[in-house]
């Protein structure tokens, strides 16, 4: 069991984005195919020099892939889409924010799912609050 004093694990992330994820609009849910969620605690140096991080606690989640309305049957990809969790800087900006660590991971979750789908802001804040 874990003590009070322990910070959640990527399982413990893990769960709370599979929770999140049955939140989302099942038409939404339906179309994400292959999507593969992953919680890693920080992004890797590629990821840091791609996205000119000036710290690794700057990215909270990262959708990689080719979001479905660039998407093309004539040109497939040879990747396959992911929705990256950053366990550390999700809970730095938790203990910082004083929000719910459920409500953190979701709203990360949806607006990199948002990304898969090509929303805009307004769309994904309205997925977010239909959901809850």
């Amino acid at each position: 069991m874990k003590s009070e004093n322990t910070a959640p694990s990527l399982a413990d992330l893990d769960a709370l984005a599979n929770r999140a994820l049955e939140t989302v609009p099942a038409e939404l849910r339906r179309h994400l195919g292959a999507v593969v969620i992953r919680v890693e605690d920080f992004p890797d140096e590629d990821t840091e020099k791609e996205m000119e991080l000036e710290s690794p606690f700057d990215l909270l989640g990262l959708y990689r892939g080719v979001g479905l309305p660039r998407k093309s049957v004539s040109d497939p990809q040879p990747h396959i889409d992911m929705i990256f969790l950053y366990r550390r800087p999700i809970l730095d900006y938790w203990c910082e924010s004083g929000e719910e660590l459920y409500a953190v991971v979701r709203h990360v979750l949806i607006h990199e799912i948002g990304h898969h789908f090509g929303f805009s802001d307004a769309d994904m804040e309205r997925i977010e609050t239909e959901g809850q």
